[in-house]
């Protein structure tokens, strides 16, 4: 490749900006409960960092995994309240609010039942399944969550590998009632090719109804910082009907 084909290669940059997405609604930036973030410094920081690249709220979903990380609102809402006290202590201008990235296996139909269930907004909730294989019970779940008033949103179906010969299969959960939501990490090939390719051929169906940070550490927001100056990928972004900003009202 010659040194003019290099310079065309490399993606356009532009002022880092997000603010068009206005909300995340999938992170974990909650200390301490999950794989995200281990301590109240640097989920302080990471909130300053994605405020700067535009955002006005901060959903977080820690994960709530039976048999890894049997989190309830009892777990949460201490750590949530301390997160919450110092970006007040330091003055971060960002609405901060919780739910909950749940794993849909048989505990969570039971926390279904005892009403356990933690939505952002008026009623979405956030459900993902295993990047082993998929759940057996998944489309019987996103039923009952409907059934009992709530709006299922599948998280970022482009990492679930299994889906990429089977492309037909993600646009079942659409037609099941599902919303999809897609990690913004997956447009910069972070995960891989496959997830990104799928991650694009999503957005180009207009399948994806919410974009997600998914935030866990220091590498994913320096990828997301990257992301907001990629003109090619906010190019896309801007082609789809995100549902983020509604969570402002």
């Amino acid at each position: 490749m010659g040194l003019f084909s290099f310079l065309q290669s490399k993606p356009a940059k532009i002022k880092a900006d997000l603010s068009f997405i206005g909300v995340d609604m999938h992170s974990h930036l909650i200390p301490g409960l999950d794989d995200g973030s281990q301590d109240v410094e640097d989920s302080v920081r990471y909130v300053k960092e994605l405020h700067e690249l535009g955002y006005r709220k901060l959903i977080c979903t820690p994960h709530i995994i039976s048999d890894m990380y049997p989190n309830s609102r009892e777990t949460i809402q201490p750590a949530f309240d301390l997160l919450k006290q110092r970006l007040a202590e330091e003055n971060v201008p960002v609405e901060l609010g919780y739910a909950a990235e749940f794993m849909v296996n048989m505990d969570f139909e039971q926390i279904l039942k005892d009403g356990n269930v933690l939505p952002f907004g008026k009623n979405y909730v956030l459900i993902e399944m295993s990047y082993m294989a998929p759940s057996p019970n998944i489309k019987e779940v996103i039923f009952n969550l409907m059934m009992a008033g709530y709006q299922p949103v599948l998280a970022h179906p482009e990492r679930y590998n299994y889906y990429h010969n089977r492309y037909a299969s993600i646009a079942e959960f659409i037609e099941a009632g599902c919303l999809l939501q897609v990690n913004l990490l997956s447009l910069t090939g972070f995960y891989g090719k496959g997830v990104k390719q799928v991650a694009e051929m999503l957005i180009k169906d207009k399948m994806i109804s919410f974009a997600g940070t998914d935030i866990h550490h220091d590498r994913h927001v320096e990828m997301i910082k990257s992301l907001a100056c990629d003109a090619n990928i906010i190019k896309q972004l801007h082609t789809i009907d995100l549902k983020n900003r509604s969570l402002l009202k």
